[in-house]
């Protein structure tokens, strides 16, 4: 009886969370979306053609299936419940009056199409030559403390409110490699302003983590954001050149890196890694869906080179991140499409004895 009633208990609080859940997702695809469609009338000199109604039925179908699989890596332990809740609603709500205020500049550098207007005071010579414009037409790229504050809540606009839901589905396959090892070495590629490894410390606590990133001022915002994870270190390093030794990690994570390299750098970043990882660790890559697996969304990955300063994007959704691993010697085990995002799990083969 005791059993019968702890599970009615337990399978009462998961539909709560699944009606609480799925109001506030699509209580922010409302409210996130129409601000984004405001923003895609503005931008650019003319719109893409409409998009196909296959297209937007693929859309609406990934999106219904990105939101029951992240309750569903919840009901497995792959991550704990509360992470479906962690929007920071306070800190989002500080940062809307400057990034209001940053509108009029962001359509200013667009009319101009000058994406190189970066602040002053910067040594430019520290960074390489892809490295130094505005992505996203965002104000001062990456590099300025301004930039990192209002990064976080000019992804979720971006994405309608799903980019953390997309970041975490890189959590699994990260959990069943790591969760039985008592401290286990996870490094993030490009971890920007730390919020999947946030994720990653709430899904593996005992985890030592490590975030690299070329950005000192994201890294600033990154330790604010980890302020209160004891174990994680933060390096401001060229992911194309890391300051580890071989073999130094359990397993390795990047999140929305790959689609803002150049073809080359990708490669050289990926083979970075390998080199990096342990034998029989395995590379978790979230990044943007390609053609490759998503060739009837190719009205919006167009539209989204066109509308935002995106310059590798188009290159990049041609070269499919299988196909990158697969060169860089990795074995590839899962490719699979969640939403707007991909994620690849490659692994580093063992050695032969």
């Amino acid at each position: 009886m005791a059993n019968y009633a702890s599970g009615l208990v337990g399978s009462i609080e998961q539909r709560v969370d699944k009606a609480r859940y799925v109001a506030q997702q699509n209580g922010l695809l409302a409210l996130l979306g129409t601000a984004m469609r405001f923003g895609h009338l503005m931008l650019g000199p003319s719109q893409p053609a409409e998009a196909p109604p296959e297209a937007m039925k693929l859309l609406e179908r990934r999106y219904q299936d990105l939101l029951a699989r992240d309750l569903e890596n919840v009901q497995r332990g792959d991550y704990p419940r509360d992470l479906l809740f962690q929007i920071p609603w306070r800190y989002y709500a500080r940062q809307v009056p400057s990034t209001l205020f940053d509108i009029p500049r962001v359509f200013r550098r667009v009319k101009k199409r000058d994406p190189h207007e970066l602040p002053e005071g910067v040594d430019l010579s520290a960074y390489p030559k892809y490295y130094r414009r505005t992505f996203h037409w965002q104000t001062d790229g990456w590099l300025s403390d301004d930039s990192a504050k209002r990064y976080d809540i000019g992804v979720e606009i971006l994405f309608a409110g799903t980019a953390d839901v997309m970041r975490r589905q890189a959590l699994p396959p990260l959990v069943r490699e790591l969760r039985h090892r008592e401290h286990p070495r996870l490094l993030d590629v490009a971890c920007g302003t730390g919020r999947f490894l946030s994720q990653a410390h709430r899904a593996l606590p005992n985890a030592k983590l490590y975030g690299l990133d070329l950005s000192p001022f994201y890294l600033a915002r990154a330790r604010k954001v980890l302020h209160d994870v004891t174990d994680v270190s933060l390096v401001a390093e060229n992911a194309e050149k890391m300051p580890f030794a071989n073999d130094t990690f359990d397993a390795i994570s990047s999140v929305f890196l790959f689609h803002e390299l150049p073809r080359d750098a990708r490669r050289t970043v990926m083979r970075e890694a390998w080199r990096v990882l342990a034998p029989g660790g395995v590379f978790v890559v979230c990044d943007s869906t390609q053609h490759a697996e998503s060739s009837e969304l190719s009205h919006y990955l167009r539209a989204f080179a066109e509308l935002y300063h995106e310059p590798y994007y188009k290159g990049f959704i041609d070269d499919d991140l299988v196909g990158i691993m697969k060169e860089c010697d990795f074995e590839v085990e899962s490719s699979e499409p969640h939403f707007l995002s991909k994620v690849v799990v490659g692994r580093k083969p063992r050695r032969h004895s």
